[in-house]
């Protein structure tokens, strides 16, 4: 699957079952249509959705808060806003295109690497800061520059801190 907007974690083994899980919430927030591809990564599947995928977290995070039954094998689901292939020029690239956003905001980069060796998230992370003239900001940074590498493509996104969905924190909540 080369086009996706959101990146599924549940446990290992249990794919299938978050899968399924996460088509049937897409399909209750209004995507019948939702494809999804469980990868050769342990614990990942990625999913095309029409739905934006900013609100498909909101929508995530409302329906844990009055029902956490409903969600039981779909541990994290990341928005992506831009999926380039694998290489430090498209990656820096593709982060271009979506910093504008962040305004004189303090920003952190986030790299998450499976399956690529070839380049080192160091490496990725000097790329994409280099272009930013924006504060740092490890601890709290109003933005975080999200870099997920899977292979040979990688989905990027500049996101709020709290637009990025973990099952578990929510149900501490």
């Amino acid at each position: 699957m080369d086009r996706f907007n959101l990146i599924v974690s549940t446990y290992r083994f249990r794919e299938e079952d978050a899968q399924d899980e996460i088509l049937e919430l897409l399909d209750k927030f209004g995507d019948q249509a939702a494809e999804s591809e469980i990868i050769e990564i342990k614990g990942m599947i990625l999913v095309q959705s029409s739905l934006d995928p900013l609100a498909v977290i909101d929508d995530l995070k409302q329906l844990v808060a009055s029902e956490p039954w409903q969600v039981r094998y779909v541990l994290r689901v990341l928005p992506v806003q831009v999926v380039v292939p694998t290489r430090l020029d498209t990656i820096k690239q593709g982060a271009r295109d979506l910093i504008k956003k962040m305004g004189n905001d303090t920003f952190r980069v986030t790299v998450e690497k499976r399956h690529n060796n070839s380049l080192g998230s160091m490496q990725i992370v000097k790329a994409v800061a280099d272009q930013i003239s924006n504060k740092v900001d490890l601890e709290n940074p109003s933005w975080v520059i999200l870099v997920q590498v899977l292979g040979g493509l990688t989905g990027v996104s500049v996101l709020r801190p709290n637009q990025i969905f973990s099952s578990v924190v929510e149900k501490r909540k």
